[in-house]
């Protein structure tokens, strides 16, 4: 049986390594985990010794195909989780993430696969991040930063790369969503602000709010 902080340091592997295919070191575990380094050396030796993930001193961590799948198994729960309370319970996309991380770590198979198919097999979660199947494959999401767009172009919003609270409440207020449809219109040159059409209005973006969110050309 994995324990629950080990479904953690998983998951933190997974996310730093690229779905856990590449080595990450053990300071930025610390730095995601919130913990010590030694903390988080005791812990990879465990999770080597389950053969959930590799650790070669001063060259990281991986995860083995057992960690990868177990890893992506939390993420699946998760998101799932995620997008059954906004769908189903009308949670807003800013109030899921507290209660998702609780929930990812319900043991039943059963339960997860059930509430799969009452979702419809979806391929995202309220944030746009993908969702992994029971096998642990991603269907990857064709994607680009609202940044990267140039005038006169129009796109459709399709995820966050921040997903916190504060950015998530910002969007809210700008009525900003997935699958709204975006103009841009101009990029200031001084500060990388995006001007853009949305419902209508003309909005002025952030740099660092356009860094932070994810489009698709129309």
């Amino acid at each position: 049986m994995v324990t629950l902080s080990e479904e953690n340091y998983l998951k933190a592997i997974y996310h730093l390594g690229k779905q856990g295919n590449n080595a990450v070191s053990t300071n930025a575990i610390a730095e995601q985990m919130e913990t010590k380094a030694s903390s988080v050396t005791d812990m990879v030796k465990k999770l080597a010794e389950k053969n959930l993930a590799n650790y070669v001193r001063y060259q990281g961590v991986s995860l083995t195909k057992q960690g990868r799948l177990a890893a992506a198994t939390v993420v699946r729960k998760h998101r799932l989780w995620e997008l059954f309370l906004v769908d189903k319970l009308n949670f807003n996309w800013d109030e899921v993430h507290d209660v998702a991380e609780q929930l990812e770590h319900v043991k039943s198979e059963k339960l997860i696969n059930e509430l799969d198919a009452f979702l419809e097999f979806p391929k995202e979660d309220p944030h746009g991040d993908p969702i992994p199947d029971k096998d642990g494959n991603i269907t990857k999401i064709e994607k680009i930063l609202l940044s990267q767009i140039e005038p006169v172009t129009s796109c459709i919003c399709v995820g966050v790369k921040n997903s916190s609270k504060a950015f998530l409440q910002y969007l809210d207020k700008i009525n900003m969503a997935l699958g709204s449809p975006i103009e841009v219109i101009d990029k200031e040159p001084f500060d990388q602000s995006v001007v853009i059409k949305l419902s209508d209005k003309k909005i002025n973006i952030s740099a660092i709010a356009a860094n932070n969110l994810y489009v698709k050309k129309a």
